[in-house]
C-alpha cells in the first residue's frame, strides 16, 4: 500500500466505522454548535451553499498558521513557500499563476481588498483577530465579483452585546516563535468597540527566513436610532519579511534549511505596511427594503530587494461599495433581492533599482541607479443584482447579472520621447450572468445547481511586454461553471454532508510566461477545463456522558487539463492542468470534554503536483499530520482562562508545502521548483480573558 495514503485511509476508517452506529441515549443540548462551520449556508451566494470555516477550525492549527485552516476547505488549496508567500487557488484557477494569489475576490467585512490588478494578500491578516473566512467557489457569487475563483470573505471577530472583555494569547514555539494578540471590546448594544494589537516574529525553518509583524485593528459601530447605523474599521500592518526563495531538487533533497544562494548573498527580503480604513452606513427603509453603504481607502508601501533589481513600489486604493436587499411578493410567497454596486480604484507607483549586492561586502543589499519608473491607474466597476424567485414551497429559483468594466491606463515616468512607453487599455464591459436552482426534498436533504459566467483580468505581469509595453493583444479569460451539489443534515444535525460535482470551461487562457529571472510576457494561449468533484462529511457523536467526538473528512478530486494549448513549437493540449494535485485529503478528530478539555489531530493529503506543461517532472506526493491539545474553562464569573500545546508535522515529513511551475534555471543554475515545508516543530500559548 501506498503510505502516502496510509494516513488518509485509517482517518477515513474510523469516520466511516463511527458514523454507521446507532445512539440509544437520549440527546444532550451542547454549548458548542455541533457540526462544523463548513456546512453553514451564508446569503453571500444566496440559496447554494459556500463554505465557512470559523473558530472551531481554527482550533485545530497553530494561530500562525492561516494556510492550513483555509485548506481543510474542499476545492481550495493554498501553496505556502513561507508567511508572506502564499498562493491560494480554488478548483484550479490561479494554478498558473507565478507568485501570489489573483482570479479572485478578497473582502474584509465586505470592504473588498484585491488590489486593482486582481491580486489579493491573506498574510496582510492575523488569524485571531478573524470570527470566520467564507469561500465561494467558481463566479456563482454574483455580489462578490464573478472571479473564475470565486471570492473569500474575512470577518472579523463579533462583540457580544451586554460586555465588556480584555483578553490577551501568548504563543511561543520553534525557530524563536513569539506572538502575542491583545484587545479589549465593549458591546452595550448601541455603541460598541473592539480594538486588537498583534506582534509576530520568527526566525523560520529556513535560512534568511526571519518574519516580524506588528497590526492594529479597530472596528466599532454605533446605532443611530433603530433604522440607520454607522462603523468604522481600520487595519493597519508593518511587517518585514526575509526571502528564502525557491530550491532546485538537489538543494531541496540535501538541505531544505537553505536559502537559494542568490538571495542568501543578497540578503533578500519584503518590508510592507499597509492600511485599510473604511466607513459603512446601514439604513433600513421599511422591514422590505435596506442599504448598506461603504467607502473605503487603502495604502500600501512595498520595498523588496531581489538579487536582480531592488523594488519600491506603493499603492493608493479607494472606492465604493453600496448594496440594497429587500423582499417582495412573489405568488404570495417572499421573494428576496439584492441591487448594487463596487467601485475600486487605484493608483500604483513603482520603480526599480539596481542591487549592488555582489559589490557590498557580504553585507546584502545595495541600491544603485533606478532602472525604471512608473504609474498606473487602475479603475473596475461591478454592479450587480439577484432576484431569488420562490416558485413553490420546496423550489426556488435565483437569476443574477454581474457587469463588469475595467481599465488601466499606464505611464512611463522614466523614459522621454519615442522611447516613452505610456499606454492605456480599456476593456470592454462584460455581462456575466448566473442561475441557481434549489430544492428541498425534506428538512435536512436538498440539491441545487448552478449555471455562471466569469472572468478574470489580467495581472501586470501579463498586460506589460518585458520591453514594458502594454500588450494590445491580451483580453481577460472568461468561462463558464456548471455544477450540481446536494446538502444533507441528518441524525437530529450531527451528520452532515456536503458534495459538488463541477465543470468549468475557461477560454481565452492567461499565461505569464518567464523568459528572464525577472521577466515575463503575457499572452492568451488557449483553453482548459476544470471538472471535479469534493466532499465534505463530519459526524458529532456521544462517545461518553461528557465526552464528544467529531471526526471529518474532506476530499477532492481534481481533473484538471489543457483543451487547447500550444506554446510555440510544443501543443499540450490534453495534459494535466500544471500546479494542481488531483486528489487531496483532509481529515481530522475533534474531541472534546464538556469541562474544557480539547484535543484536535488533522492529515493533510496532497498528491503529487505536475510542475511542468509537458509533465515530464511531478512534486512528490506527501502527507503532514498536525495536533493540538488544550484547555480553556471560565474559572470564575469575570476569568477565563486557556492554555494549549501543539506540534505541527508530526511525523517530521519532508515535503513542498508550495512549488514553482514550469521554472528555468538561469546562467547554468538548476531550475528551483520547491519551497520546502516546515519540520518537525511545537508551539504552546496561554490565553485569558477578563470580563470587565
Amino acid at each position: 500500500m501506498n503510505t502516502n495514503l496510509f494516513f488518509s485511509i485509517f482517518f477515513s476508517s474510523i469516520f466511516f466505522s463511527h458514523a454507521q452506529e446507532q445512539k440509544k441515549d437520549s440527546i444532550t443540548q451542547l454549548e458548542e454548535v455541533i457540526l462544523l462551520d463548513v456546512f453553514k449556508t451564508s446569503s453571500a451566494t444566496g440559496i447554494v451553499p459556500s463554505s465557512v470555516i470559523g473558530r472551531a477550525e481554527f482550533e485545530n492549527y497553530s494561530p500562525v498558521d492561516i494556510v492550513s485552516s483555509i485548506n481543510q476547505i474542499s476545492g481550495v488549496y493554498v501553496l505556502s513557500g513561507a508567511l508572506n508567500t502564499n498562493r491560494i487557488t480554488i478548483r484550479g484557477v490561479g494554478a498558473r499563476t507565478l507568485f501570489g494569489t489573483d482570479k479572485l475576490r478578497l473582502y474584509y467585512n465586505d470592504i473588498p481588498v484585491t488590489n486593482g490588478t486582481g491580486f489579493s494578500t491573506i498574510e496582510a491578516f492575523d488569524l485571531e483577530n478573524l470570527n470566520s473566512i467564507e469561500v465561494i467557489k467558481g463566479p456563482k457569487g454574483t455580489v462578490f465579483g464573478t472571479n473564475l475563483g470565486g471570492a473569500i470573505l474575512l470577518k472579523s471577530k463579533q462583540l457580544v452585546p451586554g460586555s465588556t472583555n480584555l483578553t490577551n494569547s501568548f504563543t511561543v514555539g520553534s525557530y524563536n516563535l513569539l506572538k502575542n494578540n491583545l484587545g479589549f471590546s465593549h458591546n452595550d448594544g448601541k455603541f460598541s468597540i473592539g480594538l486588537q494589537y498583534n506582534h509576530l516574529e520568527t526566525d523560520g525553518y529556513r535560512e534568511n527566513n526571519s518574519f516580524d509583524r506588528d497590526g492594529i485593528l479597530l472596528n466599532s459601530a454605533y446605532q443611530l436610532n433603530a433604522a440607520n447605523k454607522i462603523g468604522f474599521l481600520l487595519n493597519y500592518i508593518d511587517y518585514s519579511a526575509q526571502i528564502p526563495s525557491s530550491l532546485g531538487i538537489t538543494a531541496f533533497e540535501d538541505n531544505p534549511k537553505q536559502a537559494a544562494a542568490n538571495w542568501k548573498a543578497a540578503k533578500g527580503f519584503e518590508a510592507n505596511r499597509y492600511t485599510l480604513m473604511g466607513v459603512s452606513y446601514s439604513h433600513e427603509f421599511s422591514n422590505k427594503l435596506e442599504n448598506t453603504t461603504s467607502i473605503f481607502y487603502t495604502y500600501l508601501d512595498h520595498y523588496e530587494p531581489r538579487p536582480f533589481n531592488i523594488l519600491d513600489e506603493f499603492t493608493n486604493g479607494y472606492g465604493l461599495r453600496t448594496r440594497f436587499t429587500g423582499s417582495l411578493n412573489f405568488m404570495n410567497r417572499s421573494a428576496k433581492y439584492s441591487l448594487g454596486a463596487e467601485l475600486y480604484k487605484d493608483e500604483y507607483n513603482w520603480a526599480t533599482f539596481e542591487n549592488l549586492y555582489q559589490e557590498n561586502n557580504g553585507n546584502g543589499s545595495l541600491m544603485g541607479n533606478k532602472i525604471s519608473d512608473n504609474k498606473e491607474f487602475r479603475r473596475q466597476l461591478n454592479a450587480f443584482g439577484s432576484l431569488n424567485l420562490p416558485l413553490t414551497d420546496a423550489f426556488t429559483a435565483q437569476i443574477g447579472l454581474n457587469i463588469n468594466k475595467t481599465n488601466y491606463d499606464f505611464r512611463d515616468l522614466f523614459n522621454s520621447g519615442t522611447n516613452n512607453k505610456s499606454a492605456e487599455r480599456d476593456f470592454d464591459a462584460i455581462f456575466l450572468p448566473s442561475l441557481n436552482l434549489s430544492y428541498s426534498f425534506t428538512e435536512g436533504y436538498r440539491i441545487y445547481s448552478n449555471i455562471s459566467r466569469g472572468f478574470s483580468n489580467p495581472g501586470l505581469e501579463e498586460t506589460l511586454t518585458p520591453d514594458g509595453v502594454i500588450n494590445p493583444d491580451i483580453v481577460q479569460e472568461k468561462g463558464t461553471n456548471y455544477e450540481l451539489g446536494t446538502s444533507v443534515v441528518l441524525d437530529h444535525g450531527k451528520l452532515g454532508i456536503e458534495l459538488a460535482i463541477y465543470w468549468m470551461d475557461i477560454k481565452d487562457l492567461l499565461v505569464a510566461q518567464r523568459i528572464g529571472e525577472d521577466q515575463f510576457i503575457g499572452k492568451n494561449a488557449g483553453s482548459t477545463k476544470h471538472q471535479g468533484l469534493e466532499l465534505d462529511i463530519s459526524y458529532a457523536m456521544k462517545i461518553a456522558q461528557e465526552i464528544q467526538l467529531i471526526p471529518f473528512l474532506g476530499y477532492t478530486f481534481s481533473d484538471h487539463s489543457f483543451v487547447d494549448f500550444v506554446d510555440g513549437d510544443n501543443d499540450f493540449s490534453g495534459n494535466p492542468l500544471t500546479g494542481v494535485p488531483k486528489h487531496r485529503i483532509n481529515a481530522g478528530l475533534q474531541l472534546k470534554h464538556f469541562n474544557g478539555f480539547y484535543w484536535n489531530t488533522t492529515l493533510q493529503y496532497v498528491d503529487g503536483i505536475p510542475l511542468t506543461d509537458d509533465n515530464t517532472l511531478y512534486s512528490e506526493a506527501f502527507n503532514v499530520v498536525h495536533t493540538r491539545i488544550g484547555y480553556k474553562n471560565q474559572l470564575s464569573e469575570k476569568f477565563i482562562f486557556g492554555i494549549n500545546f501543539g506540534v505541527n508535522n508530526v511525523f517530521n515529513t519532508r515535503y513542498a508545502q508550495s512549488v514553482l511551475i514550469n521554472a528555468s534555471g538561469f546562467g547554468g543554475a538548476e531550475p528551483r521548483y520547491f519551497y520546502p515545508g516546515n519540520s518537525q516543530n511545537y508551539y504552546g500559548a496561554i490565553e485569558l480573558r477578563l470580563k470587565l
